[in-house]
């Protein structure tokens, strides 16, 4: 059994029209939630642990801004993976500068991210979420702090390609 807190504005998104994202999470995990809609609490019980683990990084994608469908994704390749970057330590204004260098101008640096990686990057509150396969996840984690440490955007689209070039020249890699 584990506990998750997440923001009481994503528990109706977790809860999903009429229940159906929640009854999801348990059909695909054979795990049971409960959820406390006023405090954002959610409890995940299942006698297997490990389904236990993956309910639980579904239901802290969708509290760390994923939609449903991409945080399900998780179900559905056991190796995607879920990582969160914590920007609490900073001030204010510091997240919010670093939030505008991840997204970059009209949204191109995350869609960059996003696209060359075949990754899904959520910014939410104090927290960057990553979801793809373990590989393409290492490298859009050292890309974020790359961007976070006040890299040049240009520096870091360098970096991604540089990453699609070797990994496109490894025979049966999917990018």
């Amino acid at each position: 059994m584990i506990h998750i807190k997440i923001p009481s504005e994503r528990v109706a998104v977790l809860i999903g029209v009429d229940g159906s994202t929640k009854r999801q999470i348990e059909k695909r995990s054979g795990a049971t939630l409960r959820i406390d809609s006023a405090s954002g609490s959610v409890t995940i019980d299942s006698p297997n642990s490990l389904n236990v683990m993956r309910a639980g990084d579904v239901v802290k994608a969708i509290g760390r801004g994923f939609s449903p469908e991409h945080a399900l994704r998780l179900f559905d390749d056991e190796a995607l993976v879920l990582d969160l970057i914590d920007l609490s330590d900073m001030t204010q204004k510091d997240v919010k500068r670093v939030k505008g260098r991840i997204i970059g101008k009209n949204g191109r640096t995350r869609e960059l991210i996003e696209s060359l990686l075949d990754v899904k990057v959520s910014i939410y509150e104090k927290t960057v979420g990553i979801i793809g396969d373990i590989t393409c996840v290492q490298v859009a984690r050292k890309a974020i702090e790359m961007l976070i440490e006040g890299t040049p955007h240009g520096t870091v689209y360098s970096y991604l390609e540089k990453k699609r070039r070797e990994w496109k020249g490894l025979r049966g890699f999917g990018l």
